[in-house]
């Protein structure tokens, strides 16, 4: 079992920056992935960035040149940098973890205003 901690939410003007952390509760072993998913009011949870065990990355359209997914294996952590933020932006943000199954942390509010 692992358990996912999330930190770095809140309240942020549109064109602000805020940084999201997620800390696995033990060192991870093999090949994983580790990344966010969001979900705003009304719309589905949808995949917000991915980064695997050796540093390939991947994001949604909606992200891309704004976010930048990062991760320290030494610390067990994955970040999330967030740029340029818009108010489209607001959501709960999930942290997961892919290795063998998946764990997700218990998510964190995001909120941009205008």
């Amino acid at each position: 079992q692992v358990q996912l901690a999330e930190s770095g939410g809140g309240l942020v003007q549109a064109g602000g920056s805020l940084r999201l952390s997620c800390a696995a509760s033990r060192r991870l072993f093999g090949l994983n992935a580790m990344g966010w998913h969001r979900q705003a009011p009304g719309n589905q949870r949808e995949l917000v960035a991915i980064i695997t065990s050796g540093g390939v990355t991947n994001y949604a359209d909606s992200v891309k040149g704004r976010f930048t997914i990062s991760r320290d294996n030494t610390k067990n952590t994955v970040y999330l940098q967030m740029d340029s933020l818009k108010p489209e932006d607001t959501a709960v943000y999930y942290c997961f973890l892919t290795i063998g199954g998946t764990y997700w942390g218990q998510g964190t509010q995001v909120t941009v205003s205008s």
